[in-house]
């Protein structure tokens, strides 16, 4: 018996919605980043993006448990000494809301070109609005 491997031609594409407002960062990342690597497809193979496009919207009214609001700590370092950076959740959820789910989904898949390339179909909305009406997305229901 052969083992079936998907093609990149082969692979059809959904859309899917995702509602952030009032789930808690980490689950919702973890559901977001298998939808993206195609792992809820039953022809999931891993070095072929068989992921699908996932928009999320109300990313500003994400939560996270315990003290994790005043007490997360996102770090960078520039490569000069002294270099290192540090913003917390509070101030990133003010400027950047979107990018708080992006580093999480982006922390939860591996660190490959293919990771990379399957990253871009996860497009994030602080308000509930978004412009990709034309493909139709299903709800993405997430426990």
């Amino acid at each position: 018996m052969k083992s079936y491997m998907a093609r990149p031609l082969e692979v059809e594409r959904r859309w899917y919605v995702v509602d952030a407002e009032g789930q808690t960062l980490g689950r919702l990342a973890a559901e977001i980043a298998r939808v993206l690597r195609g792992k809820s497809k039953p022809q999931y193979t891993p070095h072929v993006d068989t992921g699908d496009f996932v928009v999320v919207v109300n990313a500003e009214r994400i939560v996270v448990t315990g003290r994790k609001a005043e007490q997360k700590v996102y770090r960078r370092h520039s490569g000069y000494p002294g270099g290192l950076k540090t913003t917390s959740f509070e101030q990133l959820l003010e400027r950047q809301p979107t990018e708080i789910l992006r580093k999480a989904v982006k922390g939860m898949m591996p660190k490959t070109r293919l990771a990379r390339q399957q990253l871009r179909k996860l497009k994030i909305y602080a308000g509930p609005e978004h412009p990709h009406a034309a493909q139709s997305p299903q709800k993405l229901e997430v426990r």
